[in-house]
């Protein structure tokens, strides 16, 4: 039974390992550092909010795609373009972050604290 036990920790570690630690190819930007991308076109801003959050309070030019229809909308994005995603703060625009490296964008950067750090 002692075989079982360290087999079912391992596994529980792996988990939480893979869960928590950065992916190559996501880098953390501050909201100063997303400001100062405003300005380039080949940059997409990306707020996956829920649609009633994004509606109370939001910044151009972050479009809202929930992350609940992250994947079911990625074809409307630019694979080639750097991507720039946000939340409220900054745990789901992460997962997100996530879910777009694994779909073959290259550049991706997450703002840490989300909107709650914007002002």
């Amino acid at each position: 039974m002692e075989i079982f036990q360290w087999i079912l920790l391992i596994i529980i570690v792996v988990f939480f390992v893979n869960r928590f630690m950065p992916v190559k190819g996501i880098t953390n930007i501050s909201v100063q550092e997303a400001k100062d991308k405003f300005k380039d076109k080949n940059v997409q801003f990306v707020d996956v909010r829920t649609p009633a959050e994004y509606k109370a309070n939001h910044r151009k030019p972050f479009i809202n795609i929930p992350i609940s229809n992250l994947t079911s909308k990625i074809d409307q994005l630019d694979k080639e373009k750097e991507i720039v995603v946000i939340c409220q703060s900054g745990m789901r625009s992460a997962q997100a972050a996530k879910i777009l490296k694994k779909q073959g964008f290259e550049k991706v950067y997450n703002v840490k604290g989300g909107m709650s750090a914007w002002y």
